[in-house]
C-alpha cells in the first residue's frame, strides 16, 4: 500500500503531497489518496495484532510508508459495555462507550496530533501551531515538547482555565486571542500563509484528519472484528464524525470486516449547532452560528466539514441533535454515576444525544451502540458546580448518626 496524493474531495483534481489544504481549482478540501491495490486482508490483520500498542498498529491505513518513531504514542483506549447506562435508559440496546480521555494529554486530540506532527517531521518543519479551543492544545503543545519542536497554540482567551494550564505547562508559546474559535481560526489561516510553520489543522489538515480514522479501527477490533450497529459521536468541525464513517469505510472495502455503514448520530450543543440545525431545516449548507454554550471545544460556529457531517448522516440513515447545557450537565452526571467515567462538556453533548434517541425509541433491542468520549471531565470542572451535594459534620458518631439517621440503619 502507498499514500499516493492529495485529492480534492469535491472535483477530485490531484496533487502532490505536501503542507496544502485546498485544491487551487474549486477551493474544495484536500484529502489523502491511497493505493490499496496491493493489501491483503489477512496479512493486513496480522500486522495489526502484532503491532504496537497505539495507533500506528494502523501504519498501513496512515499517510506514511513506516511506523514514525513517537515517544506519546496515543490510541487503543478502553471499550466498556455500559450496561447500568443502558439499563438508567430504559433500553435493551448494547451501550459501549468508547473512552478516548484515556489518551496521553486527556483528549481524542492525541490522535490527529500524533500523525501530523509525524508528517510535519517528515516535511521537514522545526515549529508547529494550531488553532484550538483546548483539547488540540493541549496536545500540540505536549507531542511538540516531546518531539523537540517550537509551538504555538493560539486559544479563545476566555477558555477554561484547566484547559489553558494544561497547555502552558508543556513551554508552548499560548496565544489567547480576544474572540471566538472562528476568530482564531481566520487569524492562524492567514499566518499559515507568512510564517514557515506547520499548522496541524490548517495547511497539514489533511494528514491530522486521518488520526480521527484510528477510532473507528480500535472500535472494530475492540468489538471482535465486527461493526457497531450505531455510533453517537460529538461534532465540532465535524472531521471526526466524517473521518469515523471513512475508517470504518476503508476496512469494509478491503475485506477487513464484515458489513456496512453504521447508522451515524452527530451530537451539539443547542449554544452553537449550525450543524444540527442544517440537518433539522434540510440544508445541504451550514449557515454561521455565534457560540454560546459550556460545551466550549464544540463551539465552532462556521464547521468546515459541517456539509459533509450532514450529508453522512443522512446517508446512513442516522440525524444529528442538539442539548442544552442544563441536558449537557445532567448527561455528565448520568455517564458518571453509571459508568465511573467523568467527561467534559464534550461528553456530556454526545451522552444527551444517545438519551434523547433512548427517548424517542430509537435503541432497538440488541443494537451495538457506540458512544464516543473525547475528553476528560477534569478539563471542564465548572460544568458539574451544584450538581451535587456535601454533607458536612463534626468528627463523632452522634454528628455521623444525626446527619445520616434516615439513611443508615446498623
Amino acid at each position: 500500500m502507498s499514500v499516493e496524493s492529495l485529492k480534492c474531495k469535491e472535483c477530485k483534481a490531484e496533487y502532490e503531497l505536501g503542507a496544502t489544504y485546498f485544491c487551487e481549482r474549486c477551493f474544495g478540501p484536500l484529502e489523502i489518496g491511497y493505493d490499496h491495490s496491493d493489501l491483503d486482508a489477512a496479512a493486513a490483520k496480522r500486522r495489526i495484532q502484532a503491532g504496537s500498542r497505539g495507533i500506528w498498529r494502523y501504519a498501513d491505513f496512515l499517510p506514511f510508508t513506516g511506523r514514525p518513531a513517537d515517544p506519546l504514542e496515543p490510541g487503543l483506549t478502553p471499550l466498556l459495555k455500559a450496561d447500568r447506562l443502558a439499563e438508567r435508559l430504559g433500553v435493551a440496546a448494547e451501550i459501549w462507550i468508547k473512552n478516548d480521555a484515556a489518551n496521553p494529554t486527556h483528549s481524542f486530540k492525541d490522535r490527529v496530533v500524533a500523525v501530523a506532527i509525524a508528517k510535519a517531521q517528515e516535511l521537514g518543519f522545526t515549529t508547529v501551531a494550531c488553532a484550538s479551543t483546548g483539547n488540540l492544545a493541549n496536545a500540540v503543545a505536549a507531542h511538540a515538547a516531546a518531539a523537540g519542536l517550537d509551538s504555538y497554540v493560539f486559544v479563545p482567551a476566555n477558555l477554561e482555565e484547566q484547559k489553558l494550564l494544561a497547555t502552558g505547562v508543556y513551554g508552548t508559546n499560548l496565544v489567547g486571542v480576544r474572540g471566538n474559535y472562528d476568530d482564531v481560526n481566520r487569524l492562524c489561516t492567514q499566518l499559515a500563509e507568512t510564517h514557515p510553520w506547520a499548522f496541524v489543522n490548517v495547511n497539514l489538515r489533511p494528514y491530522y484528519a486521518e488520526g480521527s480514522k484510528t477510532l473507528a479501527f480500535e472500535t472494530v477490533e475492540q468489538l471482535g472484528w465486527k461493526l457497531p450497529d450505531r455510533v453517537v459521536s460529538p461534532i465540532a468541525s465535524g472531521s471526526l464524525f466524517t473521518k469515523l464513517g471513512r475508517g470504518f469505510q476503508e476496512w469494509i472495502d478491503l475485506g477487513l470486516v464484515e458489513g456496512g455503514q453504521p447508522t451515524f448520530n452527530g451530537a451539539q450543543a443547542t449554544g452553537c449547532s449550525p450543524v444540527a440545525t442544517a440537518f433539522a431545516e434540510g440544508w445541504d449548507v451550514c449557515k454561521p452560528q455565534k457560540p454560546d454554550t459550556i460545551a466550549k471545544s464544540l463551539a465552532i460556529g462556521d464547521p468546515a466539514d459541517g456539509p459533509y457531517a450532514v450529508e453522512h448522516a443522512r446517508k446512513t440513515g442516522g440525524g444529528i441533535d442538539a442539548v442544552t447545557d442544563q441536558e449537557i450537565r445532567e448527561a455528565i452526571k448520568l455517564l458518571a454515576e453509571t459508568t465511573g467515567i467523568f467527561t467534559e462538556t464534550a461528553g456530556g453533548v454526545t451522552i444527551g444525544v444517545l438519551r434523547k434517541l433512548a427517548e424517542r425509541g430509537k435503541l432497538a433491542a440488541g443494537e451495538r451502540v457506540v458512544a464516543y468520549i473525547t475528553g476528560e471531565g477534569l478539563k471542564t470542572l465548572d460544568a458539574t458546580r451544584d450538581t451535587f451535594s456535601m454533607h458536612e459534620i463534626d468528627p463523632s458518631l452522634d454528628s455521623f448518626d444525626a446527619e445520616f439517621a434516615q439513611e443508615v440503619s446498623v
